[in-house]
Order: C-alpha cells, then structure tokens, then sequence
C-alpha cells in the first residue's frame, strides 16, 4: 500500500498543459483514498470544458499506477464544488501573478 505522500508525488507529475502547473498545486485533486492496491482520485478540471480534461485523466491514471503497491488507479471527476483559483498553492498563484 502507498502513502498518500507518495501518491500526491506521483499525481504532481501531471501537468495542466494549458497553464502548465500540476494538478496538485492548481487545486484539481479532491481526495484519494486506496483499498489494497486500488486508488481512487476524485478531482475536476478548470472547467467543466477543458479540452486536456481527457489527458490530464489518462495521464493521472498512468501516473498512480507506477507508484509501486498501486496496481489500479480509477479517476473520477466531479464537478461540485467548482474548483476556483482559490485552491491554488501559492507558489502555482505565483507562477500565474495572481497575488
């Protein structure tokens, strides 16, 4: 079984190819839990629209599953709550200049 630092790690490797930040930082990743060698992610998109919405899912996928004691990632999105800038890390708020 990972630790979630681990899996936060690996889920840190996807990038928003739009705004070029990883998903952790932009606020995207809701929750993960994992059940033996299964994780499970809910996490959302900029925007209900975004057209690396289906990337930024497969790469989450493969990410996870090379963490090792992951054998199966299973990506769930969701849209409520809206995700805001507000979620950001502030070092992603520093790379866009929202101060």
């Amino acid at each position: 079984m990972a630790d979630e630092v681990a899996l936060l790690e690996a889920l840190k490797q996807v990038i928003d190819p739009e705004l070029m930040i990883n998903i952790v930082d932009l606020g995207l990743v809701y929750g993960i839990e994992q059940e033996a060698e299964t994780v499970k992610v809910e996490m959302t998109l900029t925007s209900p629209a975004c057209p690396a919405g289906p990337q930024i899912v497969q790469q989450s996928k493969l990410a996870l599953e090379k963490v090792e004691g992951v054998k199966t990632a299973e990506i769930k999105l969701v849209l409520a709550p809206p995700w805001s800038p507000d979620r950001m890390t502030d070092e992603a708020r520093d790379q866009l200049g929202i101060f």
